[in-house]
């Protein structure tokens, strides 16, 4: 007869118990210095002597903080004072900052959409620098409107009878359907409900705002009629969604918005277009598809449009809302207008780009002008950039590429630009060093290699990147 027992091990975890870290990282964990002694060590006294204590104290924190994650990841390098000279850096560089757009998405979500013109940043910091009469009537002397720089000129342009601006589009779809539907019916083909960036959806939008969704059609093909079959007296809207994401090609067929506009009178139902992109001119130039504009939506009979303020327009990010008088006061008087309001910022950009538009220059909007510029122009611009690259002892070579409108507007479109692209061994690698500099560079990869398309570089950004390419070709950051 064999008798077993178990045999419990003290250097083993319990059974169920995380594994602890090996002896020698034990020990290089406990060694860890602490801030104190690191606030006294003489090697560091003379870099945090001119520091503000709190600004030492978080960054050596943050040092201690790095360096423990290090060894518990299994490397054992230990502390050393270049880990402080680290976190300084680190807490020196603000983590919103500009970067150089290489993509050839004018409109880029993640890179923040349109730049502005240089007379919007001109207004921002002017206001942003003190005080402003952002709500008070300098010649009343009295509370004023944060939006009365804007429904001027708002209404010049769309010609609309009035308008308001809240903090972004989805916003005002949002706001437009709990001020003028919340409790009732809105009828929208099937073939508009849009997902937007962010995972977010057109039905659960107005979901959120109290709006009972009806749809309409199918997916590719929805008629007046089907509109016109599911009005009722609960219908509180009839809405129209611009596609500015995606296109529905082939068998298709819709209800054009002066179809709808002429329904919605004859049954007294207001018509909603959630238009998006947000241009006010048209837009002409190499690969562009046509783009409504909003004064077309209003022309046709709208009566409340919404558009986005950073697409298209070239602005600020904005939810514009105009149309009807009647309605927008409506919107306007809705608790979720203060919620969404805009700040003087905002305010102060957008006014001075409306203004560039009215003057008729909307060429010096640079959302306007990164869009339509000739293939020519960036043929010669990517030859620049491979000079330059030249001269630091890369290999590159130019290519001809196709851009984005990007945002979400003309998914279609495909911008003929240049582009110079370099074969390198990772190319995951390599752009991760190209974001690691000072100014980081944004590009793309195409077909195994590192692409960077010159529609949004300026004449002084090509040199900056082709000497964040020297650097990250050799394995450095700038």
């Amino acid at each position: 007869m064999v008798t077993c027992r178990a045999v419990l091990r003290l250097d083993s975890p319990p059974m169920g118990a995380a594994s602890k870290p090996p002896e020698g990282k034990n020990a290089l964990l406990r060694n860890l210095p602490s801030i104190e002694q690191l606030l006294r060590r003489p090697s560091l006294e003379p870099r945090l002597a001119n520091l503000p204590h709190a600004r030492a104290v978080a960054a050596l924190r943050l040092a201690v903080e790095r360096v423990r994650a290090r060894l518990l990841s299994g490397d054992a390098r230990p502390f050393e004072d270049a880990d402080v000279e680290a976190a300084l850096a680190s807490l020196a560089t603000p983590n919103l900052r500009p970067v150089l757009n290489a993509t050839g998405v004018v409109l880029h979500t993640n890179l923040g959409r349109a730049p502005l013109a240089p007379e919007a940043v001109e207004r921002v910091v002017a206001v942003a620098r003190g005080y402003s009469n952002l709500e008070y009537d300098l010649d009343e002397g009295e509370r004023g409107s944060r939006y009365a720089p804007l429904v001027g000129l708002l209404r010049m342009l769309t010609g609309a009878e009035d308008a308001i601006v809240v903090n972004n589009c989805a916003g005002a779809v949002l706001l437009v359907l709990a001020a003028l539907a919340s409790g009732r019916e809105c009828v929208v083909s099937r073939g508009e409900l849009v997902e937007i960036g962010g995972g977010f959806r057109i039905p659960d939008v107005m979901r959120q705002s109290g709006t009972k969704l009806v749809e309409v059609g199918t997916t590719n093909r929805t008629r007046r009629a089907d509109y016109a079959n599911a009005l009722s007296p609960d219908t509180g809207l009839i809405v129209k969604v611009h596609r500015s994401n995606f296109a529905l090609v082939g068998f298709t067929e819709e209800a054009s918005l002066a179809e709808l506009t002429e329904l919605g009178r004859s049954r007294n139902v207001p018509v909603f277009q959630d238009l998006g992109s947000g241009a006010l001119v048209p837009l002409v130039g190499p690969g562009l598809t046509l783009e409504p504009t909003v004064g077309q939506a209003i022309s046709a009979g709208a009566d409340v449009v919404a558009f986005s303020g950073d697409k298209l327009l070239g602005g600020p990010q904005a939810g514009v809302i105009v149309g009807r008088k009647d309605l927008l006061q409506r919107i306007k008087s809705h608790p979720l207008t203060r919620a969404l309001r805009v700040d003087k910022m905002t305010v102060a950009a957008l006014e001075a780009t409306l203004e560039l538009y009215r003057d008729g220059r909307p060429e010096a909007v640079p959302a306007q002008s990164l869009l339509v510029q000739q293939p020519e122009v960036l043929s010669a611009r990517a030859d620049r950039l491979l000079d330059l690259l030249k001269a630091h002892g890369v290999t590159a070579w130019v290519v001809s590429v196709d851009g984005q409108v990007g945002g979400g507007a003309m998914p279609l479109a495909r911008l003929p630009s240049y582009a110079c692209s370099l074969t390198v061994g990772a190319p995951e690698v390599f752009l991760e060093r190209l974001r690691g500099g000072e100014v980081p560079v944004i590009g793309r990869i195409a077909d195994g290699e590192v692409v960077l398309d010159v529609r949004c570089l300026s004449e002084e950004d090509l040199g900056v990147v082709a000497q964040s390419v020297a650097a990250a070709r050799l394995g450095s950051q700038p």
